[in-house]
């Protein structure tokens, strides 16, 4: 498959959901949110958009099948092609009315990873990905940075909301690098973390209490601009984990030695 013009066609439909979410975020009240589960929100919104992407993704490629994350299509997920969609990633944000939030669309084929696209609303930011073509923003190509030691980087990270079991060892994670890095920041959309890491705002980044809809689409384009991705344990199915640290090839053995020895197990 010429996977160039479906991941433009995947752009376009990022947009239009992107456009949707945009407009209902003016209007937004509290009383449109429920709870999935500890601190996970969901609104209307987020179901209204994956309803969205699911009828335009089945007209791009009828015999794919779905993972998404509200579950709005029971189509089967053990397919040759599977869409990894996450309709609104940052819905805290959202709600609250902070402008990061995005929509993450990722392609696999059988076992690889071989799109990915997130569309970062706030500041109308398409980042876009296929195997074997690069990454773009907006249609120019983007890199990882070289940084190659902590004193010089800028981290991203995520904060626990939900699994707390491994609290203690990512709060040791984290003194260490206050102490050796130029900072960290968390920004509550692990999409838009590895797109920004993916383009070299982020020398890296990590995080544990993962979905395969938070990271698919950014793995692919983290890969393709030249950086490296694993779990916390060295595996390189971070997609199939719940743990992620993604940097620049020169970066990774820092970041990742530190966040193993501290949270190996997560």
């Amino acid at each position: 498959m010429n996977l160039s013009p479906l991941a433009r066609a995947v752009e376009s439909i990022a947009k239009e959901a992107g456009a949707f979410l945009k407009s209902q975020q003016t209007t937004f009240s509290q009383e449109r949110v429920s709870l999935k589960s500890l601190n996970a929100l969901v609104s209307d919104v987020d179901e209204n958009t994956e309803r969205l992407l699911v009828d335009r993704l089945s007209e791009l490629l009828p015999e794919a099948g779905f993972l998404t994350e509200e579950g709005t299509t029971i189509q089967a997920a053990e397919k040759e092609w599977v869409w990894i969609i996450d309709p609104l990633d940052g819905t805290t944000n959202f709600v609250h009315g902070l402008p990061i939030y995005s929509v993450s669309i990722a392609l696999k084929h059988k076992d690889s990873l071989v799109i990915g696209v997130v569309y970062e609303v706030g500041m109308d930011e398409c980042f876009s990905a296929y195997a074997g073509g690069g990454a773009r923003l907006n249609g120019q190509p983007i890199q990882v940075t070289t940084t190659s030691t902590l004193d010089n980087s800028l981290l991203a990270t995520g904060f626990p909301y939900y699994d707390f079991e491994h609290i203690e060892g990512f709060q040791h994670t984290l003194a260490t690098f206050y102490k050796s890095t130029r900072g960290l920041r968390r920004i509550g959309t692990a999409a838009v973390d590895l797109a920004y890491t993916a383009c070299g705002r982020f020398d890296g980044y990590f995080e544990y209490g993962l979905s395969p809809w938070d990271v698919a689409a950014g793995i692919v384009l983290v890969r393709e601009a030249g950086g490296l991705v694993s779990d916390f344990s060295g595996g390189p199915e971070a997609i199939a984990s719940k743990s992620i640290v993604a940097t620049n090839k020169r970066l990774y053995p820092s970041v990742f030695n530190v966040v193993r020895k501290n949270m190996g197990n997560a």
